[in-house]
């Protein structure tokens, strides 16, 4: 089943943008949140290249450069956390119906690469080379 990218609509972003990391008091401004947001959740849900981030997302390399920093940093994990206890709070979900699909790709710069993937207990092999 394949999604459809859809931007963060305000309600939406209005509850994320809190949990967010504050900007710096000093130097250069960090590229628009929303926008840079936008940009990592289109690369994750459409499955494209960094370099194919429509440029009304920001730069490629700033949005790429955010998802790993705030990955390290937490930023997604509290995000999520905050998001899941917010609808157990109000009962729109229940952990039966909570589920996170994540899946890791070896990436070699010239070189092709191969993955396992493993979907309803099913393996399978696919293999890329450029």
């Amino acid at each position: 089943m394949s999604m459809k990218f859809e931007e963060l609509e305000d309600a939406r972003w209005s509850r994320i943008e809190p949990l967010l990391p504050p900007r710096a008091k000093e130097g250069k401004p960090r590229a628009d949140d929303r926008s840079i947001v936008n940009g990592i959740l289109f690369v994750l849900v459409t499955g494209c290249r960094w370099v194919d981030v429509p440029r009304r997302y920001g730069d490629d390399s700033t949005a790429n450069r955010r998802l790993r920093r705030w990955e390290r940093e937490g930023v997604w994990k509290r995000i999520m956390d905050a998001l899941v206890d917010e609808g157990y709070g109000r009962g729109i979900i229940e952990m039966e119906e909570l589920s996170i699909d994540s899946s890791t790709v070896a990436a070699r710069k010239g070189g092709s690469s191969s993955a396992m993937t493993v979907t309803t207990g099913r393996k399978g092999r696919r293999s890329t080379s450029r």
